[in-house]
């Protein structure tokens, strides 16, 4: 292995406490059009591309009255995420540090352009990372941003790490081994290892202390 690439919700980190509050910033100005939405919804939506998200919270609105809401929620929700944050995973810093003196380190996200910066904007770990990709930025699958990656930055053996069925299939499309983040938010019907919390990196891949490196 040479490599690991991140899934970002559901693995890294929860912004649903954040993103809840700013989505119904957004929603309340539709008031008889849409009602507003839960932490429980969001969490119910992470790992889907925005448009699938959209049709799963809001499917009995028109199709470009849904688009106009979701550009307003996804703006909203990347400034709020880069002034205040989300909850990272205990440890999280600690793990990528160790991680990272010994892997090349990517995060691969079905999320819209600007949502992984904001991750990067207020909790600086973008020093661990080496390159990330969206469908926001490209417009493809998360299973084909993963090979999209791996061409780039010339990746032999890297492994996938998430938490939902998505991220699974998106590893067998890369072709790569995934790990089951089983903290996080979904179920998987298979996996190659799984961790039941995130330094469970540290001993899945023989690295023996958070503060190496």
């Amino acid at each position: 292995m040479d490599s690991i690439i991140f899934d970002l919700d559901g693995t890294l980190w929860d912004s649903s406490d954040v993103v809840v509050v700013g989505w119904n910033s957004v929603l309340s100005n539709y008031q008889g059009v849409v009602n507003g939405v839960t932490k429980e919804d969001l969490q119910g939506i992470m790992g889907l591309q925005v448009d699938e998200a959209g049709r799963k919270l809001f499917p009995n609105i028109d199709e470009d009255t849904r688009h106009r809401i979701l550009r307003e929620c996804c703006e909203v929700e990347c400034l709020y995420l880069a002034k205040q944050g989300g909850r990272l995973y205990k440890g999280l810093e600690e793990v990528l540090r160790a991680l990272s003196a010994q892997y090349k380190l990517f995060i691969v996200s079905n999320c819209q352009a600007g949502y992984i910066e904001a991750f990067y904007e207020y909790h600086q770990l973008q020093k661990y990372f080496i390159d990330y990709e969206n469908p926001g930025r490209t417009g493809l699958s998360k299973g084909e941003n993963i090979k999209l990656v791996m061409e780039r930055d010339h990746l032999s053996s890297p492994v996938y790490v998430g938490d939902t069925e998505g991220d699974m299939k998106a590893a067998g499309i890369a072709g790569i081994p995934f790990v089951y983040a089983s903290y996080g938010f979904g179920e998987v019907s298979r996996y190659d290892h799984v961790i039941d919390r995130l330094d469970g990196l540290l001993g899945l891949f023989d690295i023996t202390s958070g503060d190496k490196g």
